[in-house]
C-alpha cells in the first residue's frame, strides 16, 4: 500500500526531458563560469547585445524597473507568497514546498556561483555571474508551468513545450531588463537562466521522491488498536 494521492510536481512524463534540459543547463553554466572566471569585461558578444538594446525611451525604461524589482528582497518576497497561497487555497502543499524550495535553491546556486566565478560589473565587489534576478523569475516561470502542466494533464510533448516556452518568456524578459539597466551582461544572464533550468526540475524530483517516501513510510507503520477511553481493546 502506498497512500499517494497528491500529484506530483514533476510530472512522469516531463521527467526524461527535463532531466536532460538540466544536465545541459548545468554544462553551459560550467563553461560560462569556466570562461567568465575573474572577469571584469565584456565578452564580444555582449558588446553587440548590450548595443542592441541600449537607450530604450521612458515607457520601457519603466518596464524594465518593473521587472527589475520582481528580482528584489521585496519583489520576489511578495511573487513567492503569493504562489505559495494559492497553492494552499487549491489544497497542494507539495506545490507550495517547490514553490519555496525550487526558487530558493535557484537563487542560492547563482548568488554561491557569484562567488565561486567571480565575475564583475562596474567595478570590484559587483559580482554578476550568473544573473540573480534571471535566476528568480525563470525559476519562478518554471515552478508555475510545472504545476500548470499537471493540472491539466498534458503530455510529454505538449508539457516540455509549456514548461521551456514559459522559461524562455520569463528568462527573456527579464534579462532584457537587466541588460538595459546596465546590471549584468548579456551571458550573465544566459548563466542565470541556465542555473534555474538546472536546478528547479531536480529540485522538483527530490521533493516527489521526500514526498513519496513520508507518505509510505506512514502508510506501512501499523495502526494501534486503541481502546475506547475506559473501554477494552476491539478485536
Amino acid at each position: 500500500m502506498t497512500g499517494r494521492s497528491a500529484p506530483a510536481v514533476l510530472p512522469p512524463p516531463l521527467r526524461v526531458w527535463l532531466g536532460l534540459t538540466a544536465v545541459l543547463a548545468a554544462l553551459v553554466v560550467v563553461v560560462l563560469g569556466v570562461l567568465f572566471a575573474d572577469d571584469s569585461g565584456p565578452a564580444t558578444v555582449d558588446t553587440r547585445i548590450s548595443a542592441a538594446v541600449d537607450g530604450v525611451g521612458p515607457p520601457w525604461r519603466n518596464v524594465a524597473h518593473a521587472l527589475d524589482f520582481l528580482g528584489e528582497p521585496g519583489g520576489a518576497t511578495t511573487v513567492v507568497v503569493a504562489i505559495v497561497t494559492g497553492c494552499l487555497l487549491l489544497r497542494r502543499p507539495r506545490a507550495a514546498v517547490l514553490v519555496v524550495a525550487g526558487v530558493g535553491m535557484a537563487v542560492g546556486a547563482a548568488t554561491l556561483l557569484k562567488h565561486v566565478v567571480g565575475r564583475t560589473i562596474h567595478g570590484a565587489g559587483n559580482l554578476s555571474f550568473p544573473s540573480g534576478h534571471t535566476a528568480f523569475l525563470t525559476a519562478v516561470a518554471l515552478v508555475v508551468a510545472l504545476l500548470a502542466t499537471g493540472r491539466l494533464g498534458l503530455g510529454r510533448t505538449a508539457g516540455t513545450s509549456l514548461v521551456l516556452a514559459t522559461a524562455l518568456v520569463a528568462g527573456a524578459a527579464m534579462g532584457w531588463a537587466q541588460v538595459d539597466l546596465g546590471a549584468h551582461y548579456p551571458t550573465d544572464v544566459l548563466g542565470g537562466w541556465c542555473t534555474a533550468l538546472a536546478v528547479v526540475p531536480a529540485t522538483a524530483w527530490l521533493v516527489d521522491r521526500t514526498a513519496d517516501r513520508l507518505v509510505d513510510r506512514t502508510a506501512d507503520q501499523p495502526v494501534d488498536r486503541v481502546a475506547d477511553a475506559g473501554g477494552p481493546e476491539r478485536r
